[in-house]
C-alpha cells in the first residue's frame, strides 16, 4: 500500500511513518514542503504522490494556543481539511482518507453517567480548537454523502510517547522533572492536576489508524482511546516515582488552561468491534519511555 501522510514529520506522523514501513507500505510525507491551506499546491503534491491511503494529521494541534490564534486555528484545521479532502477527490488515485478530529469536540462532561463517551454522545466544543475539529468532521461527512468518498474520521483522546512536544501535560511534565534533577530545583510548575484524561500510548494509535484504513468502515468516525481516565496528579506521581525524583509540583496560572474540561473518557468498542484493535502499551511504559527520551535530549 502507498501512503500519504500531511503533518508527517510531526510528534504522530513520524511514529505513523515508521510503523507503515514497518508493516511494508510506501510512504510519502508531506509537511512545510506544501501550505495545507493551498489548494493547487496540495493537489499537485497528492496527484504526484498517487496514495492508496491518505493519513491527514497536519493541523494546528495546541488547545492553548487555539486560544490566542482562534481564526488561524480554523483556517489550518478547517480550510486545510477541505483542501486536502478536495485534492483525494481529484488526484487520480482514489485513496482513502483518514482525518484526525479529537475527542475535545465532546466538551465538558459534568454528569458521570455520561462516560464512557462513545462516538453517538453529544459533542459541544469548548474550545476553538475543538470547534475547528468539529468543523473538519462535517466536511468529512458531507464528502462521504456528497461524493462518496472514502473517509474515516478518528477521534484521538490523549495520546503519549516519546518526542512529543513539551507543550503537552504528558512531557512538559517529563521534561521538567529531568531538567529539575540536573539542576537542584526544589519544585516545578505544573497547571491543573486534578483533569482526568484517557491516554493512549502513540504507538498503539498509529496502529489504529492503520487498521481503520484496512479494516474501517468508510462514513465512519472512531474513538481512539484506551477506555480508562487517570488524572494529571496520577500522571506526575507516577513520572516522579519512575524518576527517583522527590521535587514538589508548583501550581502556575500560566499552565493553567482558561477553560478545563474536567474529564474525558472513551468508549473504544467501535474501533475493536471492526478492527480487532486493543491497546498493548501499559501506561508505565509509556511514562518510562517519555523520561527516557527527555534524559538522551538534554545531556
Amino acid at each position: 500500500m502507498r501512503s500519504l501522510i500531511t503533518g508527517g514529520r510531526g510528534f504522530v506522523g513520524t511514529w505513523l511513518a515508521d510503523h507503515l514501513r514497518a508493516e511494508g507500505d510506501e510512504v510519502v510525507q508531506i509537511d512545510q514542503e506544501v501550505e495545507i491551506t493551498d489548494p493547487a499546491a496540495l493537489l499537485e503534491a497528492v496527484t504526484a504522490a498517487a496514495p492508496d491511503a491518505i493519513y491527514h494529521l497536519a493541523a494546528m494541534t495546541h488547545v492553548g494556543q487555539s486560544w490566542d490564534e482562534p481564526l488561524r486555528v480554523l483556517e489550518v484545521n478547517v480550510l486545510g481539511t477541505g483542501a486536502l479532502l478536495a485534492a483525494a477527490r481529484q488526484c487520480g488515485s482514489d485513496p482513502t482518507v483518514l482525518v484526525t478530529s479529537s475527542a475535545e469536540v465532546y466538551g465538558a462532561v459534568t454528569d458521570p453517567a455520561q462516560l464512557p463517551l462513545t462516538e453517538l454522545s453529544p459533542t459541544a466544543p469548548l474550545t476553538p480548537y475543538a470547534a475547528s475539529k468539529l468543523a473538519s468532521e462535517a466536511l468529512c461527512t458531507q464528502a462521504w454523502l456528497g461524493h462518496g468518498q472514502r473517509v474515516i474520521v478518528v477521534r484521538p483522546f490523549n495520546h503519549v510517547g516519546p518526542g512529543q512536544s513539551p507543550n503537552f501535560a504528558v512531557s512538559g511534565l517529563a521534561k521538567r522533572i529531568i531538567e529539575a534533577q540536573r539542576s537542584g530545583a526544589s519544585d516545578i510548575p505544573v497547571g491543573n492536576l486534578s483533569a482526568r484524561r484517557d491516554f493512549t500510548d502513540v504507538r498503539d494509535v498509529v496502529r489504529a489508524y492503520r487498521m481503520l484504513v484496512t479494516s474501517g468502515q468508510p462514513g465512519t468516525t472512531y474513538n481512539v482511546c484506551s477506555g480508562r481516565d487517570v488524572s494529571i496528579q496520577e500522571i506526575a506521581d507516577g513520572l516522579l516515582s519512575l524518576a527517583g525524583s522527590d521535587v514538589s509540583l508548583r501550581v502556575d496560572p500560566d499552565l493553567v488552561r482558561p477553560v478545563e474540561v474536567p474529564v474525558l473518557r472513551g468508549d473504544p468498542s467501535r474501533l475493536a468491534e471492526d478492527t480487532g484493535w486493543a491497546p498493548s502499551v501499559p501506561l508505565d511504559q509509556t511514562l518510562g519511555d517519555v523520561l527516557a527520551h527527555w534524559r538522551a535530549a538534554t545531556t
